[in-house]
């Protein structure tokens, strides 16, 4: 078979069902043209956009469509609009966007342009409004307040003069007075009455202008429209006002003699200010008129709340388009008279609608479109289609026989000068066409003459088309040569074929088929060239239309042709640029003339012989008709007239037809009085005798030719004057109609028809009809609906249209009245018993009948003697009454008197009410109830027919009688009430009375009620508020009175906050204290220094919280001031003189009342020194520092001073004092040199008092009254050589120092005598010199003599000798360079010659930075650490300070500075029980010195302690209560609590509540009762957190207990049989066997152990104890928490060694789900030796008895001591113990799979000699009390050498690497921890990740057997929340895995373990896994299955417990190992997770 090809077979198939599958659904999916619409704007721009630069501005378009229309914006002619950057965009969703821009780049063709928004998709286009964007720039402008000249008592109207270029966008807003008084816009109809009025245009309006208007002022104040600017106007206007001497007439302002006409435009609904400015005295009168519409007749402007005149100024509020017109004001005085005219135009916005919007219309059938539009005013309609104009302006848009091409959009737009508006509609083609397609046609053929020829050509198309054929554009006709046929197939196509028979040469040519049907045409065209001469057929005449384009194509047969021209008068074409001639024969010339273009041309076709044949055509050019304009005249013509006009065509052809029409209807001659002639062929005249209405209209010439037609329309207005279509005539109508009076009249202009009502009841005198809303008139219609008698009269119709006088109609409206009743419904009443009458009167038309009915039944006195009736007879109508003698409950019914005359009838009601009083309230019942109100209802009882007036309900206490009763007063409606000021919890009795007009009811049964407990009402008492420090207060108080407690007071809320703030107050519970008078007190404490307080006190119940007491203020002690003074400055003010000033610090950190401060001063070289600093007190804000240094720079600081002490000091600032004259030069030498010179040398001065400029040198020869001579020397020489002296003259020298003051003192005179001896004297002085550590020193020597001295050195005594640093210089100095400490000393200058000696010595001080203080730690508290700090002693230069260095463990280093005299420091904000490391650096002015060691400590403070378990939880039955304050919190504050719990069948752990804070009591809901669960709690404080699990039950419903569960787990009743393992027999026992069992093997193991210890005690270890103190640990006890072992003893190394197990069988350890595996895995670890499997079933009493002896434990523990046992190569008997690579058996294990079998056991290499500990780990056996530093490390050993420190879990779960890290250790307590204990595991399988431990720190402190030496973070599979996860590493706890995380020292504490996390780690293990797994498990299983493995923790004890507190514990199943919990049997137990975080 092939295969390709059957899957190729399958594949077809497969894609035809699918086909076939898709079909119908896939066609259903997509129908053709489904919702295919043409677009429709969806959001259409406004007709106007106006914007500022500053803001630009986003043209949004939408249109919708399917397709999804496309949007473009075009400009007004139609072109498209692009971007142009900056200013104009178009964005990609279609806005048009105008983005800010600057005033220069304003450009009008973007910014002030006229666009249109273009949407289009396939089915057409559609053009928006227009949108007139104006952009405004941003001009400056002022506004200007206009002065007003008026005549005293006119009114004045102050103008407002806004620039013209930006007047369109500002307005007026308001006007301001010259006392700032605000007078707004005001629409309210109160505010037209007074003094001023902002009229809607802005003016401000004044009326009635006295001569003390003439002292205000005004300014307008403006509003930018687009800007939002207001701004007052930059003048103020005034009122000029004249008093006329004499009369004046009316005159208007400012138009002198002109014609007053004004035109107004006010939008719709706007406000129009019609002004009339005209002024005159006395005082004129206006009028306002408005003109009937087209004539000049006028009518008084009706006043009323719409329409106000205010003096001369008419206002229209809302205007409507009716109000549009013109208006005359006419303005009067006695003197003259005057006018106004204004023409009003209201607009209303124009919209534009089409119906229908949507038409699809058949081929050829009508379509017709209407446009429906509103606005004011109209201007032009027009038409578009596809967004192109259709030459159409009428309202109706008829297609008569609609086209393919008619399809599309159509668009209605109506204009005016302001706006437009468009509307859309869309039509489309109907039913299913497919215009004509050629599917199949004949090509281009060649051919000789002779034989037949077959053309065919099939077409499709629906309707279906037809073909006809054409040869050179004549259509081929059947002949004995020529057959056409066609036939249909059956898929609907036309199949048509021409048979040429014998084809001659003159057949060939150009064939064409034409396919036609009505919806289109197709055609195709090929030539069949025949062989033969050329032939032209015969051509036609050719008749063409002049403007049009004549193409025709030379009809050539023959073939080949050569070529074919055309000629005309013999010449060839072309022969102008109309004419254009192709090869092809075929003749264009466009735009056809008859001059130039009639005449017969001629075609010549030519083939390459010679040969040629030609034809002619006769070309015709018609002209269509042209008609001259005409009309009727600019003015209507008047009935009765003659009138007529000229139809005149000038151009086109004759013979031509004219013809009229009226309104497109033909005129006839003789008809209608028309009269037609034809005066010559090319005029008409229409003339008319006599006008008529009926003639007015459009006239319209048509004149049509062979060429064309051609129209003109004109139209023809004749006045008609009103003539009745419908004369109102007299009506009579029935009182309460809608009556309807017609009055309709014809004319032109159309007349107003108004109707007027008589006045009086005679016709004569008429006055308008008031609007109302019964009476209007529509269209000439009287419409009065409801009429009444009060509408009956004359009323008048009048129709006016200003041509002739009118038409008037006078009528009669008539009234006829049925009766009536003017009171349709009353009600009477009557108390029962007494006598009634009832009384009806009614109106109308007599006679009038009356009957009375009862309940809607006949009364007949007859039938009841109670009753009588009477009547009487009224002018106006008839009164009835009927009377009743005794009225009875009986008679409480509805009477009806009906009452009829001829026109009709009418009835009254009286609801007669017999009242008594009311029955009794009953079903009193009680809703609510609290401790001062009860609520109560009661059913409502029988009102005796009168409302009740009011409920009274009374009550007592039960103990009172009736006669002391309080009362409620109710109102009647009611029948719930509340009775208020009742006293809590008492008994009260409450009944209830009804009451009417009548009277009162009986009382009702009362009810008991006891009212509710309620909260206190009283406030403390006695409160007392008193400091006690800074930061804390004392609150005392006393209870309320015993009478306001309104319960028991359980307690009191006391409410403390900042007092003058806002803030609420800050409660805390104080418990209620029950000793009668005892005084409660609350100390409040880290408050704010200094600051006052509020205290509120509320007392609270059961129920709530009493009332707030009174708010008692007070202030916290004083403390000292936060902040330093500001702005410290310093003047100098004399050379021993500085001002300091400064500004009080601010108030709210000064803590207090600053009494002084305290000035901080002393030269800035000495500032580091505490003791030589001077202090300075003042109270002021500066003071003056006297008697400082001169020239000195000063380091200053200012404090505050308050009653807490001082403040904090400023930032220093430094001064220098003013430079004064120096002192003398501190000593002088005079040396001879020879017999005429000596040197003078000297010591600069000791107080140089600023920079020495220079040195003056005096000498003088003694004795002699010779002058004083003066030589000065530069500041930098010390020495002055005199010469040219007289030898054995004794000379007197001396020296002064200047500065830039003056000179100062001289120094000591001395004497020298030059002479030629010249012993050896050392010029230069002995100094002190002080140099910088590495920098370079010189030492002067200056020496004279002659000889030339010898000079030599001594240091420090000892011969110098030149080195690489020290040389002697050419002049006797000594350099040094890179000085050293060592450097510093003595130095010595020895000078000798022959004649004497002379020597100086030198001191040299070396400044060096400090070397490295020594740090010590004194003290440790929780968050604190104190330590010493004492200088290196070998430091020569003076110490200025220590800056101390500390971190947490694994945080970031912080420093602080330490004063130089500081003893001890104390580092305070620290973690609790945190690890810390700490060093030191001094520092002088040198620099920073050498670090100390790093002093490693931790503070104090432990985890969360567990609390016993009665004390914590509390169970229900569907709840257990958690009271969080039994958990002790280790000396670190706790900070929360994480909540889980679970079924106990349950694996998953429901986290409840992660963050319950502590001191809570908190309550878990919703458990089921009966039922047992697992609860666990993770406690957190700052050093780590504790996880405790515990088993409970809840209660049963009925609150008892449930038996204690039994589940094979151990966990059990200890009574309860224990399950046996299938294999085992029934018969035995385990309850008793296992027990038995277990005492006899440890007895017998003890027992050895006790002999091989003995015999081995000679091998003890030098530093350990006694060896059998381990005997009973290895066997006989389980390990306690916090025990080690130092398995490094080689007397144990035979109790760890291998010991072969018993061979036999052990059944599954109850209540653990150890498989083998795990008891391989954990049997081998620790000292439970590898070879047993441990029995947790052993009786608990066994560890009762053990005693743990206090063994020293020294030595290093790498790991848990329950890991394998080590091989220590370096003891003998290595032989016996497990060693790496040995393989041995361990039998009884596997037994349960094959018995016969042993398992072959491998172990792995030592890592560094240490064996590695076992993962998971459920315990070891050490004694508690134990040491508790040895660091938890665990997993297995394993992965040989390479990955000799990593560990990889392969089938547990989890993994880990384990990475050695560094560490500190302390080689006083801690010595001997190796480096590999830390490491870093790497999880790579569980998803988690621990960081490496940082280094350990064993501090004396820290090794101590209480505290935790090793914390570990967690870094695991909790993320980065959990890294304070600790575990303590004693091998007492089952820690898993402790590592810590470097990168993080977050002090948060880490929420718990996630919720799945098992913490049962194997032995509580749930899943119920079999002990049968393959040995190959066994072997890769390298962590527990299915628990935490070597990532997560093991379930851990509490540590650190004595024995006696371990013994108690397991007495409560509270603690102890695993194995313990395992066997407890009350099913509560609980697991503590040890950990700690550092």
């Amino acid at each position: 078979m092939n295969k390709p090809n059957e899957r190729l077979k399958w594949l077809m198939l497969y894609a035809a069902v699918a086909l076939i599958a898709c079909g119908s659904q896939c066609l259903a999916a997509n129908p053709p043209d489904a919702d295919q619409k043409g677009p429709v704007f969806l959001k259409e721009p406004t007709n106007r956009i106006d914007f500022s630069n500053s803001t630009g501005a986003e043209i949004e378009c939408k249109a919708s469509g399917n397709p999804m229309p496309e949007i473009i914006w075009i400009r007004s002619d139609g072109t498209a609009v692009g971007d142009v950057p900056g200013l104009r965009q178009i964005s990609s969703d279609g806005k048009l966007v105008f983005p800010p821009f600057r005033a220069e780049d304003y450009r009008q063709e973007v910014h002030a342009q006229v666009y249109a928004c273009l949407a289009r998709n396939q089915f057409g286009s559609i053009i928006s409004r227009d949108v007139h964007v104006r952009a405004v720039v941003s001009q400056f402008y002022i506004t200007e307040a206009e002065n007003e000249y008026v005549i005293k008592g006119n009114a004045a109207v102050v103008k407002c003069k806004i620039p013209s270029f930006v007047a369109d966008f500002v307005q007026v807003e308001a006007w301001v007075d010259e006392e700032g008084i605000e007078l707004w816009r005001n629409n309210a109809t109160s505010a037209y009455d007074g003094k001023y009025l902002v009229l809607p245009s802005g003016e401000l309006h004044i009326r009635e202008v006295g001569p003390e208007d003439g002292y205000k002022s005004y300014q307008c104040r403006t509003k930018h429209r687009l800007t939002g600017e207001t701004r007052l106007s930059a003048t103020k206007g005034r009122l000029v006002i004249t008093e006329p001497v004499g009369s004046v007439s009316p005159q208007l302002n400012g138009n002198g003699n002109q014609e007053h006409i004004t035109l107004t435009r006010v939008p719709k609904m706007g406000s129009v200010t019609l002004m009339c400015p005209a002024q005159a005295y006395p005082v004129p009168f206006f009028r306002w008129y408005k003109f009937i519409e087209g004539t000049t007749r006028k009518q008084a402007v009706v006043l009323n709340d719409r329409v106000k005149q205010v003096s001369g100024t008419l206002i229209i509020k809302d205007a409507v388009v009716d109000d549009s017109g013109k208006y005359l004001c006419v303005v009067n005085n006695s003197v003259g008279g005057e006018s106004v005219e204004t023409v009003l135009t209201v607009t209303a916005p124009l919209s534009a609608n089409i119906d229908p919007p949507t038409q699809t219309i058949d081929f050829g059938r009508p379509a017709v479109f209407t446009c429906q539009y509103t606005g004011n005013p109209i201007k032009t309609v027009s038409w578009m289609k596809d967004g192109k104009a259709i030459g159409h302006s009428e309202p109706v848009l008829r297609i008569e026989s609609v086209k393919k091409e008619d399809k599309g959009m159509y668009q209605c737009f109506v204009r005016n000068d302001q706006e437009s508006a468009e509307a859309s509609a869309e039509l489309k083609l109907g039913g299913r066409f497919d215009p004509p397609v050629i599917r199949q046609a004949f090509q281009e053929e060649t051919m000789e003459p002779g034989p037949s020829v077959f053309l065919k050509c099939v077409a499709g198309g629906n309707p279906t088309p037809e073909i006809s054929w054409e040869l050179g554009g004549k259509k081929i006709a059947n002949n004995d040569r020529y057959q056409v046929g066609q036939y249909v197939t059956v898929n609907g196509d036309v199949v048509s074929y021409l048979n040429i028979t014998s084809v001659h040469t003159n057949d060939g040519g150009l064939y064409k088929c034409i396919a036609k049907s009505k919806v289109g045409v197709a055609e195709h065209s090929a030539k069949l060239n025949v062989y033969g001469l050329p032939y032209i057929r015969q051509m036609e005449k050719k008749a063409i239309v002049a403007g049009e384009t004549l193409i025709v194509t030379c009809p050539v047969a023959g073939y080949p042709i050569d070529s074919i021209v055309w000629e005309r008068d013999n010449r060839a074409l072309p022969i102008n640029r109309k004419q254009k001639v192709f090869p092809n024969g075929t003749l264009i010339i466009e735009n056809v003339e008859r001059n130039s273009d009639q005449a017969t041309y001629t075609c010549v076709a030519k083939n390459q012989e010679g040969y040629s044949a030609r034809g002619s055509l006769e070309v015709q050019v018609m002209v269509p008709p042209q008609i001259q304009a005409f009309d009727f005249g600019s003015e209507p013509a008047n009935t009765g007239e003659v009138s007529g006009s000229f139809c005149m065509v000038p151009k086109g052809d004759l013979p031509m037809e004219i013809r009229w029409t009226l309104n497109s209807a033909p005129i006839i001659t003789g008809e209608h009085g028309f009269s037609l002639s034809r005066l010559n062929p090319r005029t008409s005249s229409l003339s008319i005798d006599s006008l008529e209405a009926r003639h007015r209209g459009l006239y319209k010439c048509i004149a049509t030719n062979k060429a064309g037609s051609a129209e003109y329309s004109a139209e023809l207005h004749v006045n008609v004057p009103p003539r009745w279509i419908l004369e109102p005539t007299d009506k009579a109508f029935a009182q309460g109609s809608d009556a309807k009076v017609e009055c309709k009249a014809d004319g032109f202009p159309k007349p107003q028809v108004t109707w007027k009502k008589a006045v009086g009841d005679t016709p004569g005198e008429y006055k308008d009809l008031k609007k109302s809303d019964n009476i209007r008139v529509e269209e000439g219609t009287l419409h009065v609906d409801n009429i009444q008698k009060t509408n009956e009269g004359y009323y008048l119709c009048e129709a006016i249209n200003g041509i002739g006088s009118g038409l008037s109609a006078v009528i009669m409206i008539s009234v006829q009245a049925p009766p009536e009743f003017t009171e349709k419904l009353r009600n009477q009443t009557a108390r029962r018993g007494e006598p009634a009458v009832l009384q009806c009167e009614a109106k109308g038309e007599k006679p009038i009948g009356i009957l009375w009915n009862m309940n809607n039944m006949r009364l007949d006195p007859k039938n009841d003697n109670r009753y009588t009736i009477r009547e009487e007879i009224l002018s106006t109508g008839v009164m009835s009454s009927l009377s009743i003698k005794r009225t009875e409950r009986s008679d409480s019914a509805l009477f009806t008197c009906v009452a009829t005359n001829a026109f009709g009838s009418d009835d009254a009601s009286i609801n007669m009410i017999v009242q008594e009083v009311p029955e009794m309230p009953y079903a009193l019942k009680v809703l609510d109830k609290s401790g001062r109100s009860v609520q109560l209802s009661w059913a409502q009882p029988y009102d005796g027919n009168s409302p009740l007036v009011r409920y009274i309900i009374e009550f007592k206490r039960s103990r009172a009688s009736w006669s002391e009763i309080d009362r409620v007063i109710v109102p009647g409606h009611t029948t719930e009430a509340q009775v208020q000021k009742l006293s809590p919890a008492t008994t009260y009795n409450i009944r209830i009375v009804a009451e009417n007009a009548i009277g009162t009811s009986q009382s009702s049964e009362a009810v008991t009620i006891i009212t509710a407990e309620e909260a206190p009402s009283g406030k403390p008492q006695n409160i007392k508020v008193e400091p006690v420090n800074q930061t804390t207060m004392r609150v005392t108080w006393k209870p309320p009175p015993r009478t306001e407690w309104n319960g028991e007071i359980l307690g009191y809320y006391v409410g403390y906050k900042l007092s003058n703030t806002n803030s609420s107050y800050v409660f805390e519970t104080i418990n209620f204290i029950t000793e009668e008078g005892k005084e409660h007190n609350l100390e409040l404490q880290n408050l704010r220094v200094y600051t006052q307080y509020s205290v509120v006190i509320q007392a609270f119940n059961k129920i709530g919280a009493g009332p707030l007491s009174e708010e008692e203020k007070q202030f916290t002690a004083e403390g000292t001031p936060s902040q330093p003074p500001s702005d410290t400055a310093c003047t100098t003010l004399t050379s021993q003189t500085i001002r300091v000033g400064w500004v009080s610090p601010p108030l709210e950190s000064a803590n207090g009342v600053i009494k002084t401060y305290k000035v901080v001063y002393a030269p800035s070289d000495e500032w580091y020194d505490e003791t030589k600093r001077h202090y300075k007190k003042t109270a002021s804000s500066d003071t003056v520092l006297h008697g400082l240094k001169k020239y000195t720079n000063y380091t200053m600081q200012v404090l505050a001073t308050t009653a807490g002490g001082d403040g904090v000091r400023s930032v220093p600032i430094h001064c220098q004092t003013e430079p004064d004259v120096p002192e003398a030069p501190t000593d002088v030498k005079a040396l001879v040199m020879g017999n005429a010179a000596i040197l003078v040398s000297w010591r600069p001065p000791a107080q140089p008092n600023g920079i020495i400029t220079q040195y003056t040198v005096y000498s003088k020869a003694e004795g002699a009254e010779t002058e004083t001579k003066t030589q000065k020397v530069p500041h930098y020489q010390m020495s002055f050589e005199a010469t040219e002296l007289e030898k054995n003259k004794p000379y007197e020298f001396w020296v002064t120092a200047s500065t830039t003051i003056g000179e100062g003192q001289q120094s000591k005179s001395i004497v020298a005598m030059p002479s030629d001896q010249v012993p050896a004297k050392i010029a230069s002085f002995d100094d002190t010199f002080t140099a910088t550590f590495k920098e370079d020193a010189k030492m002067p020597c200056l020496a004279v003599g002659a000889p030339q001295p010898e000079i030599t050195w001594k240091i420090k005594g000892v011969e110098f000798s030149a080195n690489d640093r020290m040389r002697l210089l050419p002049d006797g100095s000594l350099l040094i360079k890179s000085v050293n400490r060592q450097d510093a000393g003595d130095y010595s200058c020895h000078a000798e010659n022959s004649i004497a000696k002379d020597s100086i010595t030198h001191k040299l001080i070396v400044l060096a930075p400090p070397q490295s203080p020594h740090v010590t730690l004194s003290a440790t508290t929780t968050d604190a650490l104190t330590v010493k700090l004492k200088p290196h002693e070998g430091d020569t230069a003076p110490l200025h300070g220590y800056t101390l260095h500390y971190k947490p463990e694994f945080g970031e280093w912080e420093t602080s500075e330490v004063s130089v005299d500081s003893q001890k420091h104390n580092i305070e904000s620290l973690l609790c029980g945190s690890r810390y490391q700490v060093y030191a650096t001094g520092f002088n002015n040198i620099g920073a010195g050498e670090a100390s060691d790093i002093l490693n400590t931790r503070t104090k403070g432990q985890k969360p302690k567990l609390p016993e378990k009665p004390r914590f939880i509390e169970v229900s039955s569907n709840s257990v209560s958690l009271h969080f304050k039994a958990w002790k919190d280790g000396g670190c504050p706790m900070s929360h609590f994480v909540v889980e719990s679970k079924k106990r069948d349950q694996i998953e752990w429901n986290q409840i509540s992660n963050n319950v804070k502590p001191d809570n009591n908190y309550v878990v809901l919703d458990l089921e009762p009966a039922t047992w669960y697992n609860l666990r709690i993770t406690a957190h404080n700052s050093a780590g957190f504790t996880v405790a699990e515990y088993d409970f039950a809840t209660l049963t419903v009925t609150g008892g207990t449930i038996a204690p569960l039994d589940d094979g787990t151990g966990h059990g009743n200890v009574h309860t049989r224990i399950r046996l393992p299938a294999w085992m027999p029934e018969w035995l026992d385990l309850n008793f066997m296992v027990p038995l069992i277990a005492t006899v093997v440890v007895v017998a193991v003890g027992i050895c152990v006790v002999c091989v210890a003995l015999s081995r005690r000679r091998a003890d270890d030098m530093r350990g104890g006694q060896k059998d103190v381990y005997y009973d640990v290895v066997y006989n006890q389980t390990m306690g928490p916090g025990a080690t072992l130092d398995k490094r003893r080689p007397d144990l190394r035979d109790e760890l060694g291998y010991i072969a197990p018993p061979n036999r069988k052990l059944p599954p350890v109850p209540g653990s789900n150890y498989n083998t595996c795990d008891r391989i895995k954990r049997g081998r670890g620790g000292l439970r030796s590898n070879h047993s499997t441990w029995d947790p079933r052993r009786n608990p009493n066994l560890y009762e008895e053990l005693k743990a002896p206090p063994v020293p434990m020294h030595g290093n523990h790498y790991g848990h001591a329950h890991g394998n046992a080590e091989c220590h190569y370096r003891h003998p008997g290595m032989e016996d113990e497990i060693c790496p690579y040995a393989t041995f058996h361990l039998l009884g294990f596997r037994e349960e799979m094959d018995p016969t079998k042993a398992m072959n056991f491998q172990t792995f290499p030592h890592q560094n000699g240490h064996a590695g500990p076992v993962p998971g780990h459920a315990g070891t056996m050490l004694p508690p009390g134990h040491p508790g530093h040895v660091h938890s490390r665990s997993g297995s050993q394993s992965m040989p050498r390479a990955n000799r420190y990593q560990r990889k879990n392969s089938q547990g779960g989890q993994s880990s690497i384990y990475t050695p890290a560094p560490e500190y250790d302390d080689p006083a307590n801690c010595a001997e921890e190796d480096q590999y204990r830390r490491y870093t595991r790497v999880n790579s399988q569980g998803g988690s990740l621990y960081s490496g431990p940082g280094p350990e720190y064993d501090d004396p402190a820290n090794c101590a057997p209480e505290e935790d030496q090793y914390g570990s973070q967690y870094g695991g599979p909790y993320g980065q929340p959990y890294d304070h996860y600790g575990s303590r590493g004693s091998m007492g706890r089952r820690s898993i895995g402790s590592a810590r995380n470097p990168g993080n020292g977050s002090p948060e504490p880490p929420p718990p373990p996630p919720r799945n996390h098992d913490m049962s780690n194997s032995s509580f293990n749930d899943s119920k896994e079999s002990n049968e797994i393959s040995e190959a498990e066994c072997d890769r299983d390298h962590g527990p299955r299915g628990n935490y493995g070597a990532v997560k923790r093991s379930p851990q004890p509490k540590d650190q417990r004595t024995t006696e507190e371990m013994r108690k514990l397991i007495e409560r199943n509270e603690t102890g190992p695993k194995q313990l919990q395992l066997q407890q049997t009350n099913g509560a137990g609980f697991t503590a997770y040890d950990t700690m975080a550092v």
